[in-house]
């Protein structure tokens, strides 16, 4: 029921050395469960990899890939603050028509629980309404997160093909290399079958921010962790409940700001770069 980390990383199938990193990184400091007559620690390390391999940029890495050193890097580095947009497993990413990112969100409810959420941003779908500078995921955004752009009421919306300005009409291509990874994080003690229900209806802050979303294109996984510092309140359902559709919500103000901080790449245009 308890792990020790989760990693996000971009490179694919590279990418996955990442994880390796981190665990071994982990392990070495005695993080994991005890491996019975063994010195050994064995750390539990999920993760997520995003494809982001034909984004262009230097790849002829040969037999050593950079992602061994990365994960090492990140926990080196691990901490509150940490950068948005183009960075760590957001580097890559390319949501719809704009470069994607890493985006983070946060809120405490009124009975002092907390709801985070990590997310790197690299769907088929586009994050911004057809024709307009405002995110799907205006209605959610708090303090001006996100450039504070207001939706209106974009009329007609249903009528407009669905893939209207998504990374699909971008490439003309149905290759199923699109991946948002996320993590949605809250103090609540929760039960492993209470995590995976917060996980689940987190996983609907994808299609609040994101259009279309969860399409055969799109590989897309959201992890939930809780650290056990603050009890449910009673009844306990409802208290899930409540925590689920908080995780929603910020995960779709976190997809935004992710794109919203990004900085474009080659012929990958940022959304401040295009919006302003």
């Amino acid at each position: 029921d308890a792990i020790d980390a989760v990693v996000l990383s971009g490179g694919s199938v590279y990418g996955l050395e990442a994880a390796s990193a981190v665990t071994t990184w982990l392990g070495a400091r005695g993080r994991g469960f005890q491996v019975p007559s063994s010195p050994l620690a064995a750390p539990i390390v999920p993760a997520a990899i995003l494809f982001d391999l034909a984004n262009g940029g230097g790849k002829d890495w040969g037999e050593t890939p950079p992602y061994g050193a990365l994960g090492r890097t990140a926990c080196e580095a691990a901490g509150e603050d940490f950068a948005l947009g183009s960075h760590g497993a957001g580097m890559g990413a390319i949501a719809g028509p704009l470069k994607g990112g890493l985006g983070s969100a946060s809120i405490v409810s009124d009975a002092g629980l907390a709801v985070g959420a990590l997310v790197a941003v690299n769907a088929i779908g586009s994050p911004v309404v057809p024709g307009s500078a405002a995110f799907w995921a205006a209605p959610f955004e708090i303090d001006g997160e996100f450039g504070a752009v207001p939706m209106g009421s974009p009329a007609g919306i249903a009528a407009r093909a669905p893939f209207e300005e998504t990374k699909l009409a971008r490439t003309g291509t149905d290759q199923p290399a699109n991946t948002t990874i996320a993590v949605i994080a809250t103090n609540a003690a929760l039960t492993p079958v209470e995590a995976k229900r917060l996980a689940i209806m987190a996983h609907d802050g994808l299609a609040r921010a994101l259009r279309p979303a969860h399409t055969p294109f799109d590989g897309d996984t959201v992890f939930a962790l809780a650290t056990g510092v603050v009890d449910l309140p009673e009844p306990r359902p409802r208290a899930v409940a409540a925590l689920g559709a908080l995780g929603a919500d910020t995960l779709a103000r976190a997809i935004a700001r992710g794109v919203y901080e990004a900085e474009g790449i080659a012929k990958i245009v940022s959304y401040r770069d295009r919006y302003g």
